[in-house]
């Protein structure tokens, strides 16, 4: 059964949390992990979000914010959509494992 929709207003503060296919890795090494935050920031600027903490593990992430407009929806899945194009299509001389 899918969660229940998030409710989105203005100044509203969140902590959203979001997980790998079967609990798979999402960050394989640092680089990913810096990626993923460049690409926090640039959703920060984009969709107008204040970050206050965010937690990165190997298989998930939690991010502490505010949204002063009513777009979480539009900036997380700005967010998970980019960052996964960027993992997958980037060239990288690592052994990237994925499944």
């Amino acid at each position: 059964m899918a969660r229940p929709w998030r409710i989105q207003f203005p100044d509203a503060v969140y902590h959203i949390t979001a997980r790998g296919n079967n609990r798979n890795p999402i960050f394989i090494d640092d680089l990913d992990r810096r990626n993923f935050l460049e690409m926090i920031g640039r959703a920060a600027t984009r969709f107008n979000l204040e970050i206050f903490a965010f937690c990165l593990m190997d298989n998930h992430y939690h991010i502490f914010l505010r949204t002063p407009e009513a777009n979480l929806a539009k900036a997380f899945q700005w967010l998970n959509t980019t960052y996964t194009c960027l993992l997958y299509t980037s060239p990288s001389p690592r052994d990237r494992t994925r499944p």
